[in-house]
């Protein structure tokens, strides 16, 4: 198993990996590419297609944008991803279809080992997020590693989303908490 394979099943990942290195700095040189452009300027739609594969067509990501190597994102058709977002794609990031996902929103799947000593190795794990279809995530939220969020949801703007949300609710607050079903 390589160290990419490693990385997208959540086993512990060498990021000094000469592969997740050009992974990665092949997707910040498109994102510097992209930095300057808007949504309606020629090339822009091709270059986020080299970044992030199988983006369908019915899809928007607004710039800026930030992710780590960008072929970690699976993201349905009629998504709608505002300006500003980061997503930080150790593992997979899967967004359901018809979902809008605020400005600032910060998606992330890295986890650090929490003994100081291990952490200083280039070393990490990186768990998944899912995001169902039809959900809104508010600007500003986060959702860290390893979460779920059920179809149709709502997470309010400026949530931290540390554990999994079931369908049909509206989850707010730091931690988030589900408040009432949909």
């Amino acid at each position: 198993m390589n160290e990419i394979d490693k990385m997208r099943s959540g086993a512990l990942a060498d990021m000094s990996a000469p592969e997740l290195h050009a992974s990665f700095v092949h997707a910040k040189k498109i994102l510097a590419e992209l930095r300057g452009m808007s949504t309606y300027d020629d090339g822009y739609r091709e270059l986020l297609e080299q970044l992030v594969p199988d983006l369908p067509s019915t899809s928007i990501i607004c710039p800026p944008f930030h992710c780590d190597h960008g072929h970690g994102l699976r993201i349905g058709e009629h998504v709608f991803i505002n300006a500003n977002c980061t997503f930080l794609d150790g593992a997979y990031i899967t967004i359901g279809a018809h979902t809008l996902i605020g400005p600032d929103v910060k998606i992330y799947t890295p986890h650090h080992p929490l003994d100081y000593i291990a952490r200083r190795e280039s070393k990490e794990y990186a768990y998944p997020v899912t995001i169902g279809e039809d959900c809104w995530i508010g600007g500003g939220a986060i959702i860290c590693p390893g979460v779920t969020i059920g179809d149709r949801c709502v997470i309010g703007a400026g949530s931290v989303v540390t554990k999994d949300i079931e369908s049909d609710s509206m989850a707010v607050g730091n931690p988030a908490r589900i408040i009432r079903k949909l």
